[in-house]
């Protein structure tokens, strides 16, 4: 008989030898090994880590052998939950917390418990200070240089985020921590953002447990046509009048830290909590619109309001003891004095909107902070709140608007135009904007405003840190430079994790931010900032920051110009600089670009090298990248067809037909005693088309900004059987933009025309954002109240719905040609807008 191993040794021999047996030697496992109660803590520095060795013992019968289960992943014991809220476009001198008159109290608290932190910054605009946000990285290296709706097939703006940088909730997920994110969402690929994704880029695809929010820059807070559960559409104010997402979302995150709390107690949170205020639409509801109307805050106009606001920042000591208030900007905005009495009435009316919005959200995010409280979470939870991800908006234009679509097509009223809405701004009636000079105010005592990335009106915000058990300086002030990017690298400090050199197989770029932590004992009020330099680029416009030193350009077009204002046709050259020293002059009010030339040399230089190693070039300030072409599921397609009901799908994943001749035809059949609903539409209340019968009539209706319905219906409601229904649009080109020409229209059934529309104009540039490309039925809100109210679900059967575009004017070649053709000269070009008061009908045959 041989001499053969036994079977003992057999097994013994091939566990030893397995590879993903080896220990980790980094490992820290807690509690007994093997036990269903044992943890353990990851060196982290690869991520997923290797299975940990068996614990246990293992022979050829159970009962000598010994079971030991794998340990649970969990961080360090002291790592706290974290609480990251952001808010959206609020300006520096806004909140109470930082000199404003607008009640914030959660944000008070937050300050008076921890710290509060007055030289903040993010990167002028949205995405790009959410991106770096989430990573640690310069918003340009995660192809973020500007907002998604913007992007462009470069590196720094194709707004799709690397692979090699991970977010913090990724790491902190394969970490041990529980992560959920409710609120906005604005880093999807455009063309991503449909019920069928991909969701790689989504925040399930990006370390998050849960998402709970809206996909894209803004959303209506009443109706909502973009809010997601993780990956599937969601229309909870569906039969409930007076439903506010803003309220909603609170609601959200406090039953899932409950919920979490009670099952899984010892097991830490990472919770992103962005709701949509302050961005437009202001949507307050009636109980704060009342609370601040009853305030009076703004009866004295913007520039006493600024003079009021940095008395109290000088009072509070959030602003430097030598800043100056820089002088109003009377070249580019009226003084209150020179405005008529409807105009006052109207901008106090939108002020106070506005800051009903900011304190409603304020308090919301209070209630989700009182629940950590309750559950007894408070002391071992880092709570950040930053105000604002850039500085206050001014894309509601010199008088402000009843509807910011207007704004994105070039569109602009006056207050008198605007007064039909003055009782119903706010309610789901207006998706609203205040007037620039409340903007500028509220962003004291910097200049300009958010898009403006050179000057501190559109990237300082104010931010407060608490963590009760850690932070002892309670209602501290810190004056540190510091930046977005370091938020992620605070919070692995903070947590006892690593930045992790390998994520899912793929070596990550390290983060180019610096943990603030140094700055949480009371000792560090007075050390330097370790956040030396710090570029900043948005449009075009752009800074350097070195040690105490800003070099800035001078931007060339307000933000809340036109579209087709003209812009400097050499980014790179054609934009004067500015320099200025922030000890002697915080505010950025005296330029020494002419005394000290050298320096703002060496800074410009240091840009250039900054600019090249982010991914910032090439420079491009056009806003009309709006209409450029982008991959996904609509690139190149010319035709669509769809053979039932489909919902919630985003502009960029849908057929457009906007600046271009098209075809929609509808082959349909209505049951006996007939049929209405909707066939296909996009957008809603304040822009869009909808194709659906009405009474039984095929009625096409096109939505130009909630001011006039061009509507084309049938004579006749079809009757029971077969029909195929066609809208055919021919655009007629005219002049050098190549923009919302206008064109004709005709209806037809079973082909024979049932009516003809010629219009003069249509929609430019964009429809509204929040509302989606549905068939077979609509979400959010109708193209027309007075013809239904959504979903108005088709009640017969749609066979085929086929979309045919045509070639339109906007090419890719003829925008650039447009672009450059307006660039530094004036263009006359005709304005897409219509008066409120106009109606167009057609002719039914």
């Amino acid at each position: 008989m041989r001499n053969t191993p036994s079977i003992v040794t057999t097994c013994a021999l091939w566990l030893a030898a397995l590879p993903f047996m080896a220990p980790a030697a980094a490992q820290q496992p807690r509690d007994a090994a093997g036990a269903p109660s044992a943890t353990m803590t990851l060196p982290g520095l690869q991520l997923p880590a290797p299975s940990p060795p068996f614990a246990g013992t293992i022979m050829p019968n159970a009962v000598d052998s010994t079971p030991a289960w794998p340990p649970q992943i969990m961080p360090p014991a002291s790592a706290p939950n974290v609480l990251l809220i952001l808010t959206d476009d609020v300006g520096f001198g806004a909140p109470s917390t930082f000199g404003g008159v607008i009640p914030t109290p959660t944000l008070d608290q937050v300050a008076a418990s921890g710290l509060r932190y007055t030289s903040f910054h993010t990167t002028a605009l949205c995405s790009p200070t959410r991106s770096a946000l989430l990573t640690g990285r310069n918003h340009h290296q995660l192809g973020f240089g500007t907002i998604s709706e913007l992007s462009t097939g470069y590196p720094g703006y194709n707004s799709i985020m690397p692979r090699e940088t991970a977010t913090i909730a990724a790491i902190l997920r394969q970490n041990g921590y529980s992560t959920a994110w409710f609120g906005k969402d604005h880093n999807v690929p455009p063309w991503e953002a449909s019920a069928v994704g991909p969701f790689t880029n989504w925040p399930v695809g990006q370390g998050f447990d849960y998402f709970y929010g809206f996909i894209g820059g803004d959303t209506s807070q009443w109706q909502p046509g973009n809010l997601f559960r993780n990956t599937t559409p969601i229309h909870p104010y569906n039969g409930k009048p007076g439903w506010n997402l803003t309220t909603a979302m609170a609601d959200e995150a406090i039953d899932h830290i409950r919920q979490h709390t009670e099952i899984a107690p010892s097991r830490p949170w990472f919770i992103h909590y962005a709701p949509g205020g302050t961005h437009a639409p202001h949507h307050p509801t009636k109980e704060w619109v009342d609370k601040i109307e009853q305030m009076h805050l703004f009866d004295d106009g913007w520039e006493k309001l600024r003079e009021r606001i940095f008395d109290n920042q000088k009072r509070l000591g959030v602003i430097p003891g030598n800043a100056a208030l820089p002088a109003w900007p009377a070249d580019m905005l009226k003084r209150w004095a020179d405005l008529t009495p409807v105009e006052k009435k109207l901008f106090v009316r939108q002020a106070n909107i506005y800051a009903a919005y900011l304190a409603h959200t304020d308090h919301e995010i209070g209630r989700v902070i009182a629940e950590v409280q309750r559950l007894g979470q408070l002391d071992k939870t880092l709570i950040i709140y930053i105000s604002g991800d850039n500085g206050s908006s001014a894309e509601g234009s010199v008088n402000g608007t009843p509807n910011e679509v207007m704004y994105f097509n070039g569109i602009a009223l006056d207050a008198e135009k605007q007064m039909p809405w003055y009782d119903a701004w706010g309610t789901d009636q207006t998706y609203n904007h205040m007037a620039v000079g409340w903007t500028w105010a509220f962003g004291t005592p910097y200049r300009w405003t958010k898009q403006v990335a050179s000057h501190f009106g559109g990237t300082r915000n104010g931010m407060a840190i608490s963590w009760p058990a850690k932070i002892k300086d309670r209602g501290g002030i810190r004056t540190q430079f510091h930046h977005v990017i370091d938020i992620a690298p605070t919070i692995l400090e903070v947590t006892g994790i690593p930045q992790p050199n390998m994520v899912d197989g793929i070596a990550q770029r390290p983060m180019d931010g610096a943990s603030l932590a140094y700055t949480f004992p009371a000792e560090a009020k007075t050390l330097p900032s370790n956040h030396k330099t710090q570029y900043f680029e948005i449009l075009g416009n752009r800074a350097l920051y070195h040690d105490g030193w800003i070099a800035s350009t001078t931007p060339p077009v307000a933000p809340w110009a036109s579209v087709a204002a003209p812009r400097p046709a050499d980014v790179m050259n054609d934009f004067a600089w500015e320099l200025y020293n922030l000890a002697d002059d915080p505010t950025q009010i005296r330029d020494l670009a002419k005394a000290q030339p050298a320096k703002l040399r060496a800074l410009q230089e240091m840009f250039i090298m900054e600019g090249a190693r982010n991914q910032v070039f090439p420079l491009n300030n056009s806003i009309t990248a709006m209409v450029a072409p982008r991959p996904g599921p609509a690139a190149g397609r010319k035709q669509f067809v769809y053979t039932g009901p489909s919902c919630c799908t985003q502009a960029n994943a849908a057929p457009s037909i906007l600046n271009r001749s098209f075809r929609i035809s509808a082959e349909v059949t209505i049951p006996d005693g007939g049929a209405n609903g909707v066939l296909v539409t996009q957008g809603g209340r304040f822009s869009g088309w909808g194709f659906y019968l009405k009474d039984g009539k095929p009625t096409f209706t096109m939505n130009l900004f909630n001011v006039e319905r061009p509507k084309w219906q049938a004579a006749d409601a079809l009757k029971p059987g077969r029909h195929t229904v066609v809208f055919d649009f021919t655009l007629q080109q005219q002049g050098e933009v190549p923009f919302g020409h206008g064109g004709t229209g005709v209806m037809s059934i079973d082909g024979a025309e049932a009516a003809r529309l010629t219009l003069p104009q249509t929609t430019p540039f964009t429809l509204a954002w929040d509302e989606t490309f549905d068939v077979g039925s609509d979400t959010g809100t109708s193209v027309d109240d007075k013809d239904y109210q959504v979903p108005f679900a088709f009640s017969g059967k749609i066979e085929k719905i086929t979309i045919d575009l045509g070639d339109g004017p906007v090419s890719e070649a003829s925008m650039t040609a447009w672009v450059k053709a307006i660039s530094g000269r004036d263009v006359e070009r005709p304005a897409p807008g219509v008066a409120p008061a106009a109606t167009t009908k057609s002719k039914a045959k």
